[in-house]
């Protein structure tokens, strides 16, 4: 083979680019907010039974923004600043707020703000709402405030603690209830924040969520029906709870129902209380099939 010949078969080889995509700057300085963030989550909030479902909807809405086509170009991006810039404006005084004074719900809030200015930037607004529902999903990653949390939950206790009495009282059991302590023989019961059916709404609502997008891709307003049902599923379940331990403790003693038994329950019930939101689902389904038809 000649050297002219050579030059040219090398000459249509398409050249590599060596150039950055135009977005790593943006990634590597979301991941520098990312990282600490992430870890006072799972350091703060995923150790407990409010926060134990961040992990899933971390992985599962990352999951989801990849499964609905969200890309990156290498060359352009998407938005302009001008637009992509407010989020950042209202979200970046939070962060470095809840930074500071170790408000993780206000951290977690920011970086979410501050993440969809980015994304904006990156992909354009036409992206942003193509992913509405994993954007909104991943705000589940946000924690809720104390003070939100103790006022929605002193009802909830309130209200689970009375029916669980009167549940075992029509049993046959010798419980006696104050505010939220329940007296089953010589044993106390406190009622607490676990047992209120809060922790448990939060996680259904986030996994029924995921489920009902995945499996239907229906409307809001069939994903709103179901939603309704979560909070009386969840009171119900842990009515069921608190029943339950009730028994344990009439029975086997308090020693044996705060004791591995009770951490057992309570995630078997909250497995029963999604079986009953897909059940739930899969009735109304059919209904609405049968009416189109």
């Amino acid at each position: 083979m000649t050297s002219e010949a050579r030059g040219a078969i090398e000459g249509q080889r398409p050249e590599r680019s060596t150039k950055l995509p135009v977005y790593l700057p943006l990634l590597a300085g979301l991941l520098v907010l990312a990282i600490p963030t992430i870890g006072n989550l799972g350091r703060q909030v995923w150790t407990t039974d409010l926060g134990a479902h961040g992990p899933i909807v971390l992985t599962t809405g990352l999951w989801l923004l990849y499964h609905n086509g969200l890309r990156l170009d290498r060359t352009v991006l998407g938005g302009s600043w001008v637009q992509a810039i407010w989020p950042c404006l209202l979200g970046w005084p939070l962060y470095v707020f809840g930074r500071a004074y170790d408000f993780i719900s206000i951290e977690v809030a920011g970086f979410y703000l501050v993440s969809l200015g980015f994304l904006w930037r990156l992909v354009g607004f036409s992206e942003l709402k193509r992913h509405a529902f994993p954007l909104f999903y991943l705000g589940f990653l946000i924690p809720p405030p104390g003070w939100m949390l103790d006022r929605a939950t002193a009802p909830l206790q309130m209200l689970v603690s009375e029916l669980g009495m009167k549940i075992s009282t029509l049993a046959g059991l010798p419980v006696a209830r104050q505010g939220v302590t329940l007296q089953v023989a010589q044993y106390q019961l406190l009622v607490e924040d676990a047992c209120s059916g809060m922790n448990s709404l939060v996680g259904m609502t986030a996994v029924s969520l995921f489920y009902i997008y995945l499996l239907r891709r229906a409307s809001w307003r069939y994903a709103a029906l179901l939603v309704c049902l979560i909070v009386p599923l969840a009171v119900a379940v842990n009515v069921l709870r608190v029943v339950t331990l009730i028994f344990i403790t009439y029975y086997l003693g308090d020693d044996v129902a705060q004791g591995f038994l009770h951490a057992t329950t309570g995630v078997i019930l909250f497995g029963l209380g999604l079986v009953l939101i897909f059940g739930a689902d899969m009735v109304f389904w059919r209904i609405l099939n049968r009416s189109a038809k």
